[in-house]
């Protein structure tokens, strides 16, 4: 089956950087509105039978979600041979269980929604919570920022016997050992103990570990107002961290995220090209990219060759 590659509007630099990877153009679609807000879709291309692979994060606003559904039924109504949908950061995705009295598992109505459109499978990066795979009945590639953030980490030249890496809280444990271990065996981890009394509210307790006059990285999958982060940060100054670093995938970025980050404690914040920056900026963020690792992946899945080396 001959490979195409399509995008959604709130993917297209990620996806272009994707296409450059796999040095293929992007394929064709139109979207428009109509005047009352509706969004109309139309394949471009003759996709008969053939592999297709759909690019969009699903980040705010709504209308991405309501784009890409949109973009498989297109496609899954013009006979394509198969639809891999490129989910790089899965919204909705800190709602995947139900932990209130009448509240959604949103998780589970978005993998319901993109299987009942026609996606054949699934690939994503970094899941808030990874038991989002078995929501869906389809295929399910979760891959991880990991080797791009260990490539990143390994640049600094960093004196690792005086390096902590630090877990935003005690879920996130076991990725921060994952990463330390990448990088050098020796590295130490330490935890943040933290309270959460309300959504988007987080109160850092303190820090469980040696961080005095080491450099601390803090690892974590999502930042969005930059309260636990920022917060993190600046206990880690109080103890004696000599320098701090984050490397975050997703860049949410609500609210007064950006001035929290710049007035923070924080040395440098790398963050992924899963959602787009825009007009988010600071002197202290720097994007890095996953072009490449989902341009690999890509390329293995329409190969048919396994992708299991890329969940590191």
């Amino acid at each position: 089956m001959e490979l195409k590659v399509f995008s959604g509007s709130g993917s297209l630099s990620l996806a272009k950087g994707i296409s450059k990877c796999l040095k293929r153009p992007l394929s064709s679609l139109e979207k428009r509105k109509f005047s009352d807000g509706e969004i109309f879709i139309q394949i471009k291309e003759n996709v008969r039978g053939r592999d297709v692979f759909v690019v969009q994060s699903t980040n705010s606003p709504a209308e991405n979600i309501i784009e890409l559904l949109l973009i498989i039924d297109a496609l899954r109504r013009s006979s394509t041979g198969r639809i891999t949908t490129i989910i790089p950061y899965f919204g909705y995705g800190r709602q995947e269980k139900k932990d209130k009295p009448r509240v959604p598992i949103s998780a589970k109505l978005f993998a319901n929604l993109f299987e009942k459109a026609g996606a054949n499978r699934i690939v994503t990066i970094d899941l808030h919570a990874p038991q989002i795979t078995g929501f869906f009945d389809i295929s399910v590639d979760h891959l991880f920022a990991t080797p791009v953030m260990v490539k990143h980490i390994k640049k600094l030249n960093l004196d690792y016997k005086k390096t902590v890496i630090v877990s935003p809280d005690v879920g996130r444990v076991e990725a921060a050992r994952a990463i330390a271990k990448k990088i050098n065996r020796d590295i130490p981890i330490a935890i943040v103990d933290k309270r959460r009394p309300e959504p988007n509210h987080c109160e850092v307790v303190n820090i469980i570990g040696d961080v005095k006059d080491k450099t601390a990285i803090i690892i974590d999958d999502i930042v969005d107002t930059a309260g636990t982060l920022t917060e993190a940060a600046n206990e880690l100054k109080k103890q004696g961290a000599s320098a701090i670093y984050a490397y975050i995938t997703h860049p949410v970025l609500s609210g007064k995220a950006i001035e929290k980050i710049t007035t923070s404690s924080l040395d440098k914040l790398v963050v992924t090209d899963t959602i787009p920056m825009d007009e988010k900026k600071s002197k202290k963020i720097e994007v890095v990219s996953v072009a490449k690792l989902l341009s690999e992946a890509i390329t293995r899945i329409h190969e048919n060759k396994s992708v299991s080396s890329l969940f590191i």
